[in-house]
């Protein structure tokens, strides 16, 4: 069946954002759509400057006999501040305000527009890295998980807090808690992970970094090897930060629950 370009250049972008970091032949596309590589190089080279252009992504060629073309998500810094500053003012809202202080961010992490955009936005942080897994503890850094997933190309692995007799034998951790000092287990199931994975760690939230320590040493138990560290939120005000390298796309500075204020920011994805 012949394509006309029109139909060709719809459906070889829609292909390669279904299938992003993933190398395609120019002889797929050719043998897809009945052409020859050469006009397939031309509507590929239209795609590139496209995605460039609105912040989409790129497309890199992989010469030589066995290659093709990748796709990679890259959102520009440009693109993602009206998205964060959107972000920053759904979390600002008041109602959100929980006794003791904390914030009800179930709907945000239950939206999968904001996930999905939180998603690229975090995995465009990562375009030149080498990653393996994206992994994170459960539950509800899940869904950003999954989201930042799916535009690396990767698959999740999840930590939890006690072991499921689904998951079959587990590597279990002790970890101390950043805020609350209190001594807490992580478990992973043995078959999750390969030995020597480059981990890219994934969290909703983050106030001293406990939490994320602990995952960090559930890596050593696979030889595994940490690509990057990157949360939704993280809390501003922390007399100790045990983590030092990481991104946040949003960052909150200050509760005020008698005076029902959130402070919230930008994070600093902006300064990496």
């Amino acid at each position: 069946m012949k394509f006309r370009r029109s139909e060709r250049l719809i459906d070889m972008t829609n292909y390669l954002l279904d299938h992003p970091r993933q190398l395609v032949p120019l002889t797929f596309f050719a043998e897809r759509y009945s052409s020859a590589k050469s006009s397939i190089s031309e509507d590929l080279a239209i795609i590139k400057e496209t995605f460039e252009k609105r912040g989409i992504g790129t497309i890199q060629t992989v010469p030589g006999a066995s290659g093709g073309v990748k796709f990679f998500v890259k959102v520009s810094q440009e693109a993602a501040a009206p998205f964060i500053n959107e972000l920053c003012e759904l979390i600002a809202n008041p109602d959100r305000l929980l006794p003791g202080g904390y914030l009800y961010l179930t709907d945000i992490l239950g939206d999968p527009n904001v996930v999905q955009q939180a998603g690229r936005i975090i995995a465009s942080a990562y375009t030149d890295a080498k990653i393996d897994v994206v992994m994170t503890v459960a539950t509800k850094g899940i869904p950003l998980a999954y989201a930042v997933a799916s535009q690396l190309n990767v698959p999740v692995v999840i930590v939890r807090r006690d072991s499921k007799v689904t998951e079959g034998p587990t590597v279990s951790i002790n970890y101390v808690s950043g805020s609350a000092k209190r001594i807490q287990t992580m478990v992973l199931s043995k078959r999750s992970m390969k030995q020597d994975s480059r981990v890219l760690i994934v969290d909703d939230f983050m106030k001293a970094g406990g939490t994320v320590i602990g995952m960090i040493s559930m890596l050593e138990e696979f030889n595994g090897h940490l690509a990057g560290i990157a949360v939704l939120v993280e809390a501003e005000k922390i007399q100790e930060r045990l983590v030092d390298e990481y991104i946040s796309l949003v960052q909150l500075s200050d509760v005020d629950v008698k005076g029902k204020m959130i402070n919230v920011q930008a994070g600093n994805y902006f300064n990496k």
